[in-house]
């Protein structure tokens, strides 16, 4: 059984929580963006990678979630902290990994049940939606802050540090 792809899609998927991070540590959350604060934004991000990079058919909402709560077309009453994201991301990077420590190259061919799109199209589509809010998120700290948070490359070094 073949892994190379996994082996890469698993070095991409460490960085991508590296990112996530330093995102979390460097911006704002109460920066608005779009007329909502940051940490919805992030939440949005975070909801998505959890939901759709194994089975959107079979996703179970955090016991924390409210109706809209992920909607970036919703103003919510309730309010994540630092710690309610951080603890999320926790939880989903163990997930993630978990399932991609089950997988074989073979099996990014699969479609999970109930679903339109093969492992590799849902795991593709993910690290895209999640780097695109990465930069958004970003800018906000960019513009705040006139300066550039951390981003983990391919390599495992960084782009250029926020200080």
């Amino acid at each position: 059984m073949s892994c190379e792809l996994i082996n890469a899609i698993k070095k991409n998927t460490e960085i991508l929580f590296e990112n996530a991070n330093i995102m979390l540590q460097t911006c704002n959350l109460d920066s608005i963006l779009c007329d909502l604060p940051v940490w919805k934004h992030i939440y949005h991000q975070l909801h998505s990678l959890d939901q759709w990079f194994i089975n959107p058919s079979q996703y179970v909402e955090p016991d924390f979630h409210e109706p809209g709560l992920n909607s970036l077309n919703e103003i919510s009453e309730k309010v994540l902290s630092k710690e309610d994201l951080e603890q999320y991301l926790e939880k989903i990077q163990i997930k993630i990994m978990q399932y991609l420590n089950s997988l074989t190259d073979d099996m990014l061919y699969e479609v999970p049940q109930g679903c339109n799109d093969n492992r590799l199209s849902l795991i593709i589509s993910q690290h895209r939606h999640f780097y695109a809010h990465l930069g958004n998120i970003n800018a906000t700290t960019i513009i705040e802050t006139n300066k550039w948070p951390m981003v983990i490359g391919i390599t495992g070094s960084s782009t250029r540090f926020y200080e």
